[in-house]
């Protein structure tokens, strides 16, 4: 058995794509699953599996727009192993994530796209935005203050976003933490 943590795009998202995480549980348990833990309402979860991370992921990937009804074309899922989810926290710009007084600070997880390719539709604004690029992930910082001005929600509209599901540092750190206790069981 494989530990793993998934995050699934497209769901739970301003009303659209509604998963209950007791039925996101339940739906893991079914497709064979064990220990799975479910963390808020973005699409994240915990779980063991003898499947391969390909194998599960395609299997969640069929399994959730026929289960919930979702539109299938915004769902997609990312599954990292605890060492991808440890190097994305290790790896992170020196300082990100450090100030959430001052700095909001994502982790822009990469599904099925390299990250030269993703940062082409970042344009991020001066004094505002700072943009770096990690291995599968992009992080993205914006200054508290002066939020509104970012231009991380100008990514929303293009084809590359669809390979992209946003988590605050907050969440990705928790993640990691979770999956450590769930190993640790």
């Amino acid at each position: 058995m494989s530990s793993y943590v998934i995050l699934i795009r497209g769901i739970n998202v301003g009303g659209k794509n509604p998963v209950p995480m007791a039925g996101l549980k339940a739906c893991l348990e079914e497709l064979g699953c064990t220990g799975v833990v479910t963390y808020i309402a973005s699409g994240n979860a915990i779980v063991k599996s003898a499947l391969s991370a390909p194998e599960l992921k395609a299997q969640i990937e069929a399994t959730l727009p026929q289960r919930f009804q979702l539109d299938s074309e915004l769902i997609k899922v990312l599954i990292l192993t605890p060492t991808q989810l440890q190097a994305v926290i290790d790896h992170k710009p020196t300082g990100f994530g450090e100030q959430p007084d001052k700095y909001h600070s994502d982790a822009i997880f990469l599904i099925d796209i390299e990250p030269e390719q993703a940062l082409t539709v970042f344009n991020p604004r001066a004094g505002v935005d700072q943009v770096w690029p990690g291995h599968g992930v992009i992080y993205f910082q914006r200054l508290s203050a002066r939020r509104t001005e970012s231009r991380l929600s100008k990514i929303v509209g293009t084809p590359a976003y669809k390979c992209m599901t946003i988590r605050n540092w907050n969440t990705t750190t928790k993640l990691l933490e979770l999956l450590k206790a769930a190993n640790d069981q």
